[in-house]
């Protein structure tokens, strides 16, 4: 992987990152004002329980993208940490292999196809009345992200040195 290629992802990993906080910042903005409109004005807001689930679904799969994009994604590491060298680096690349296996055919692929299910049958949310395949965007977008995260280790670990 070249410098461009790392300041690219640097780059995404970076906007990303603000989504992420944008997100989490509108949540907390939401559930205050649900719990302020219960206890406080007696009259819970209809709309902030729906949303904080749309949210948190994208901020669940926005955010395994960002963990993904970081190397910091959950993984059982007993093996990388014993192997050194040119074992090491091929299992992280047959790892990255195995997250693409999964990333495109059920996050692109499936998710799309999630998408443009909702978006033909016209389904909305209940009380937002919103379509159902804006909140759904979100699989194949992070699959997308997924992809593109693999694909640049899986660069960087063949272009260099094997891993220590």
């Amino acid at each position: 992987m070249t410098k461009h290629s790392s300041s690219i992802k640097n780059e995404i990993n970076h906007r990303v990152g603000y989504v992420l906080m944008i997100i989490m910042s509108l949540m907390v903005i939401n559930v205050t004002w649900q719990v302020l409109s219960r206890y406080i004005l007696m009259s819970p807001s209809s709309f902030t329980d729906e949303l904080s689930r749309f949210l948190l679904i994208w901020l669940g799969m926005l955010g395994s993208a960002y963990v993904a994009g970081h190397n910091e994604h959950l993984a059982i590491d007993i093996l990388p940490t014993k192997l050194t060298g040119k074992a090491k680096n091929n299992l992280l690349i047959f790892i990255h292999i195995i997250i693409l296996a999964f990333a495109v055919p059920v996050m692109i692929f499936g998710g799309s196809n999630l998408v443009y299910i909702t978006y033909i049958l016209g389904q909305k949310s209940s009380t937002l009345q919103i379509p159902l395949a804006y909140v759904y965007t979100i699989i194949p977008l992070s699959g997308v992200l997924i992809t593109i995260y693999q694909i640049a280790d899986i660069k960087l670990l063949t272009q260099h040195k094997p891993v220590a």
